[in-house]
């Protein structure tokens, strides 16, 4: 069964300390959904090569054992709660994708 990804982009993030409590409600909802974080690129530090259109920004890659869990988690009540929590006019891409095997 292929594995299914978030794949979240914070193309102009001003205030990083603004998503503290996106970040403690998030992290619990993210594991309680079965995800796991294997890559994520802080705005302030770590190594970023931005190519083309890119924008070296934060990035955040978080990995389920499948797309319906992917999706099963971002509709969860507690990853729902998260969302409430991010701080007003904040905006970023996010998607949920398929994996290829």
């Amino acid at each position: 069964m292929a594995k299914g990804y978030w794949v979240s982009v914070y193309p102009a993030l001003s205030d990083p300390e603004g998503l503290t409590a996106y970040d403690e409600l998030a992290g619990p909802a993210v594991q309680a959904g079965g995800g796991r974080l294997p890559s994520r690129i802080p705005s302030h530090g770590g190594r970023v090569v931005a190519h083309e259109a890119g924008i070296a920004q934060r990035v955040v890659l978080i990995e389920f054992d499948s797309f319906e869990q992917a999706v099963a988690a971002y509709e969860s009540e507690a990853y729902q709660k998260a969302l409430a929590a991010l701080p007003d006019g904040f905006a970023r891409d996010f998607r949920i994708v398929d994996g290829i095997d």
